[in-house]
């Protein structure tokens, strides 16, 4: 049995990647929605209460981590959410796999490997630094197994990205999109079922342990991003997509408004140069086949409404 905390795409994709396989899984989120099938338990709790997450958690193989805050409320909800799980692996046993990001590198001159030191500039990067530290902090003493697996932005019918959030609507409905950063600058993308298949296989394998993973990606500049994901919407059509480069005056005054798209500014340097996250130790390690990122984008462009 597995315990899987979050309500996100990547968590519904590795739930049920785990009862394909035949293995029970407990969903965990604050509404307890969630796709209903044979194998996978819904439940509706806070995660963020350590002693209900141990009950939860206890007589399971695995604890995934894959929940997050709200955007804009990280530094205050987010280590008590952190705190939370790591208490309930120590207590229950469970192996406790948290899903992390890249956002504790920083900025990053040539590929983001994963032997590379943290080193956050932004207040996000050092929450989920910090998160890592303490997590690593507890495996080293003997109290838990615990791994990361870091993911490239999302991509996926269901994914929640800024792509996802200001481009993608934009261009399957046919009208032009904006996005901040360079446009022309590669950028790695990760499909949410590779994720996925990521979490398993890690999961499984006790190498995994005590080290950070790579989920598989593919760098793609966003102009090419959005191509792709024109033509997959167009049946193959060759049709180039009205994209815009959206300044950074203007997504701090869109923040004025929006505390979301206010916390965008501090990580646009993930987008105003090459953010290239490589995943070939991860894929080697556990025989996994690379990104498949145009699976991604048929499955958003077939989301879309009609």
């Amino acid at each position: 049995m597995h315990v899987i905390v979050g309500a996100g795409a990547a968590g519904i994709a590795t739930a049920h990647l785990l009862a394909d396989a035949g293995d029970q899984v407990r969903r965990v989120t604050r509404s307890g929605r969630g796709p209903h099938r044979a194998g996978i338990e819904l439940v509706a709790a806070d995660a963020t209460d350590a002693d209900r997450l141990t009950e939860l958690t206890t007589g399971a193989r695995t604890l995934f981590g894959c929940a997050a805050p709200a955007y804009d409320r990280w530094p205050a909800l987010f280590p008590p959410l952190a705190a939370a799980l790591l208490t309930a692996a120590e207590r229950t046993g469970a192996g406790y796999l948290m899903l992390g990001n890249t956002y504790g590198y920083g900025p990053v001159d040539g590929p983001i490997t994963e032997d590379l030191p943290l080193a956050p500039i932004a207040l996000k990067g050092r929450v989920r630094a910090a998160m890592w530290h303490d997590a690593l902090a507890a495996h080293r003493a003997g109290r838990v197994r615990v791994t990361e697996v870091r993911a490239a932005d999302f991509l996926g019918a269901d994914a929640y990205s800024l792509y996802s959030l200001l481009v993608a609507p934009k261009l399957l409905a046919g009208e032009p999109a904006a996005f901040p950063g360079d446009l022309d600058a590669a950028h790695s993308w990760a499909y949410v079922g590779d994720v996925a298949r990521a979490l398993v296989a890690i999961s499984r394998d006790e190498r995994a342990w005590g080290q950070i993973w790579h989920a598989p990606s593919v760098p793609l500049s966003v102009r090419e991003l959005s191509r792709r994901l024109a033509a997959a919407a167009a049946a193959g059509a060759d049709r180039e997509p009205e994209l815009a480069r959206l300044s950074a005056a203007e997504l701090a005054a869109a923040g004025a408004a929006d505390p979301v798209a206010a916390e965008v500014v501090e990580m646009l340097y993930l987008y105003e140069r090459p953010c290239v996250l490589d995943s070939t130790v991860t894929e080697r390690t556990f025989a996994l086949a690379p990104g498949r990122i145009d699976v991604a984008l048929t499955e958003m462009a077939a989301a879309r409404p009609r």
